[in-house]
C-alpha cells in the first residue's frame, strides 16, 4: 500500500492551529500585539452548547467563534474571569475549503482568524464584510 500525496491529507488540528498562529503574526503592528493576548483554540465541532446559544442548528455552519468581551467594552475595573478565545473549527474548515475549492487552507484559515480577532477589537461582521468581501 503506497502513503497517500501529502496534499490528499486533510490538515490536522495542530496545523489549523499553526496557520492560525501565523495569520496572528502578519497583522499590522497596532493589532498583532493585542491579538497575541487571545487564546487560539482549534477543535473538530463546535459544542452543542456554543451551537444552542447562537441559534445554530448546523455544526458545519460555524467555521470560528470569537468568545471574550471586545476591547471597545472592557474596563480597567473588569476582573478577568478567563481568557479571550478565538475558536476555529476544523471540519467546518475543511468543509468550506473543500466546497471553494478556489482557496488554501491558510488563506481560509487566515480569513476565519482575522475576522474573529476583529470581533475582539469590537468590529461587527457588518463592519468586517465592508472591507472584507470574502463572502461574495
Amino acid at each position: 500500500m503506497t502513503n497517500p500525496a501529502p496534499d490528499s491529507i486533510a490538515p490536522s488540528l495542530a496545523f489549523l492551529e499553526q496557520l492560525a498562529h501565523e495569520a496572528v503574526s502578519t497583522l499590522p503592528d497596532p493589532f498583532r500585539e493585542p491579538a497575541t493576548h487571545i487564546r487560539l483554540r482549534v477543535e473538530e465541532f463546535p459544542a452543542d452548547e456554543m451551537l444552542e446559544e447562537l441559534g445554530i442548528d448546523d455544526a458545519f455552519d460555524l467555521t470560528g467563534l470569537y468568545d471574550g468581551i471586545p476591547l471597545t467594552e472592557k474596563s480597567t475595573a473588569d476582573q478577568m474571569t478567563r481568557p479571550d478565545v478565538v475558536w476555529l473549527f476544523r471540519r467546518p474548515i475543511l468543509d468550506e475549503w473543500a466546497e471553494r475549492g478556489n482557496v488554501s487552507i491558510q488563506e481560509l484559515v487566515t480569513h476565519v482568524v482575522i475576522h474573529e480577532i476583529a470581533h475582539h477589537f469590537g468590529w461587527s461582521d457588518e463592519d468586517i464584510s465592508a472591507i472584507d468581501p470574502w463572502w461574495e
